[in-house]
């Protein structure tokens, strides 16, 4: 497998102040210990080749994706671009959502899922904890079953916190872990694929225009186990929804 470099990108919006990416599976969004090509290093590398840039680029991470997952990001090119992207987020006002396929089908097809979580740094676990424990930190999202096909599910999921491994984790609890989430239990029937988590819609308003901006992108539609659904049934959005939605 050829390693992946800036050209590689999938760009779906630039413009002076931001620049809004597909990350692949499994590419971290910023750099680990393990050296590998991350979303940051590519776009910064991305930018100083485009724009022949002295040095290195500025790029900001204002929110991340966990390694396994795919989806839609956005990164900051400006350092106030980054400040009010991250204020945008504290104050609530970025919409994350995400599709999962999942293994078996929760009891409840919709619900809110309120947790505490606690990350072992040295296994990388993440585990509902008590919420008094030191380290646990709130965990929020809404959830939705949207399709039912050979033992797995389709779920809709809006993070409203951002916790690490958060909807792995949280779904997890309800018996039903996540498409090829062996860490967290998944069906052994899943084994091998990649993670089935994919950031499919980002919303927040412009750092600068004050736009109310969307972006979705939906999930590698060919691979298992996302093919066994009519994606375009949930995805698809007219101009109408759009200026709806704003």
């Amino acid at each position: 497998m050829q390693p992946v470099t800036y050209k590689d990108l999938n760009i779906v919006y630039e413009d002076n102040h931001i620049i809004v990416v597909i990350k692949p599976f499994n590419i971290p969004s910023q750099g680990d210990n393990t050296g590998d090509a991350d979303m940051l290093t590519l776009i910064k590398q991305y930018l100083v080749e485009k724009y022949n840039k002295p040095g290195e680029a500025f790029v900001g991470l204002v929110h991340r994706l966990d390694r396994p997952t795919g989806g839609v990001m956005v990164f900051a090119k400006t350092s106030k671009a980054a400040s009010r992207l991250s204020e945008s987020i504290r104050e609530g006002d970025f919409e994350k959502k995400y599709l999962a396929v999942v293994c078996g089908g929760p009891v409840h097809k919709s619900g809110k899922l309120e947790h505490y979580l606690k990350k072992d740094a040295r296994t990388n676990i993440v585990v509902i904890a008590p919420f008094s424990e030191e380290g646990a930190k709130r965990a929020e999202l809404d959830y939705k079953v949207l399709d039912e096909t050979q033992g797995f599910s389709l779920v809709s999921i809006n993070l409203i916190t951002g916790r690490s491994h958060q909807a792995r984790v949280q779904m997890a609890s309800l018996g039903t872990p996540i498409f090829g989430d062996m860490k967290y239990g998944a069906d052994k029937r899943s084994k091998g694929y990649n993670l089935a988590l994919w950031a499919t819609e980002i919303k927040f308003t412009h750092p600068t225009t004050k736009e109310k901006m969307l972006f979705r992108a939906f999930p590698p539609e060919e691979s298992s186990p996302w093919k066994a659904f009519d994606l375009g049934k949930f995805l698809n959005i007219n101009k109408k929804q759009l200026a709806d939605s704003q």
